[in-house]
């Protein structure tokens, strides 16, 4: 079990520079987007930093859903300035694209694909020492502050892929509530999808000891074991704080108190599927990412079509737990009850239905695109949309239920409409 140090409160980014000071950080490397360069956590970093005498250099080109070539730029820029610590404000974009350049950049004559998940790379495990980095999280979704995953797209093969290992995690993650203050409201939605499906999806994984081969080696050990006692109790937390607040919100961007919610419940779910996995909605949503035709998500300032991470996630949700309710079928029922079903006369074969259902009334009740139909797939890119599912076995082996080309056909199929 790894688990991540976090901070958490109003107002705890002030003492970012102070924590630098702490760490005897002499040159550091800033890392952020051009939206959020103009905002107040960025600035908040900076003063803190100022205030300390903390010496740093701003990298704010990231992008939002990074690619290699995005990751590559970033990793030139640590290498060339040689920073002895990192510091990611932003979401999930931006602290993946600096989790990346810090490893890079600590191990200069690795090859891109050395680390990169096989089967794309070679999935070697990271051996060097990085330096520190601390996330401040902007958004309310991806977790990314405590886990040790970095997700880009391979524009090469229009797939999403990542370097998973424990070695590239955080330091410390600042969880400040007062940053989803500048959240657009379709943000809110996005990320908050992505924590009711790390919960979902960590909870209803492959159970730990239903998995094999055993490693032949610990060091080969994935992060993502399959559900777990311990990863079992964050995710169902996480989704009770998404019942109650994440419609909240949503719908009032003063709403603090769900807001501040929201953002300790993607921590929450961070720290579950962390050491859990995720499975198919992950495993499904990097081709519906990775080959997104001409859609550009509403609040998102972005010159590129964009398929929100969050958003491609949750619209196969609905099919993906039908499909793999024979498995668990009393966690989907409990995740079901969680999530505002009535489950007192619902059969345990049900378990499926009854969560779809559950699902399909919340994202209606969100406004959330009626399928992958709406955000521009249609059945003739099916046939891509499985293959770019193959090789994300990292995730898709933690489905408790092994899946065919054919399954995934049908799944992907069954997601076209929503409603």
């Amino acid at each position: 079990m790894a688990v991540s140090n976090i901070r958490y409160g109003v107002g705890v980014t002030k003492e970012v520079g102070m924590d630098l000071q702490n760490m005897g950080a002499k040159n550091v490397c800033l890392m952020t987007d051009m939206n959020l360069s103009q905002l107040p956590p960025v600035q908040v970093v900076m003063d803190s930093l100022v205030k300390n005498d903390v010496p740093f250099k701003v990298y704010d080109n990231v992008r939002v859903e990074p690619t290699d070539t995005s990751f590559m730029e970033a990793i030139e820029f640590a290498k060339k300035g040689a920073f002895d610590a990192y510091v990611a404000v932003g979401g999930g974009s931006t602290i993946d694209t600096c989790k990346a350049a810090n490893l890079y950049a600590s191990s200069p004559h690795s090859d891109f694909l050395d680390y990169v998940n096989a089967p794309i790379g070679k999935g070697k495990p990271v051996s060097v020492p990085l330096k520190p980095l601390i996330a401040v999280p902007t958004t309310s979704g991806t977790g990314s502050e405590t886990t040790g995953v970095a997700i880009f797209d391979y524009e090469c093969l229009k797939v999403k892929t990542g370097i998973a290992s424990r070695a590239i995690k955080p330091t410390l993650g600042l969880v400040d509530p007062l940053h989803t203050l500048h959240m657009p409201p379709r943000v809110v939605a996005n990320s908050g999808f992505d924590v009711l499906c790390h919960a979902l999806e960590s909870y209803t994984a492959i159970p730990y000891h239903m998995r094999s081969p055993c490693p032949s080696n610990p060091i080969t050990r994935p992060a993502y074991q399959g559900s777990n006692p311990i990863s079992d109790i964050w995710a169902v937390h996480a989704l009770r704080i998404v019942a109650k607040y994440l419609k909240r919100a949503v719908r009032n961007p003063d709403d603090l108190e769900a807001r501040s919610h929201m953002h300790l419940a993607s921590a929450f779910a961070g720290i579950g599927f962390g050491n859990a996995g995720v499975h198919l909605c992950h495993g499904m949503s990097y081709p519906i990412s990775g080959l997104v035709k001409k859609y550009k998500a509403k609040d998102y300032n972005v010159d590129h079509p964009l398929v929100p991470h969050g958003l491609s996630v949750v619209l196969t949700s609905p099919a993906v737990f039908t499909f793999t309710a024979q498995m668990f079928p009393e966690r989907h029922l409990e995740t079901a009850e969680i999530l505002g079903a009535d489950t007192r006369t619902a059969r345990i074969q049900d378990a499926g239905p009854v969560l779809a259902d559950t699902l399909r009334k919340f994202l209606f009740d969100l406004d959330v695109d009626d399928g992958l139909a709406a955000v521009g797939y249609s059945k003739a890119d099916i046939p891509a949309l499985v293959r770019g599912t193959l090789p994300q076995e990292r995730v898709t082996k933690l489905a408790p239920r092994p899946q065919s080309e054919e399954d995934l056909s049908a799944l992907f199929e069954a997601s076209m409409k929503l409603y």
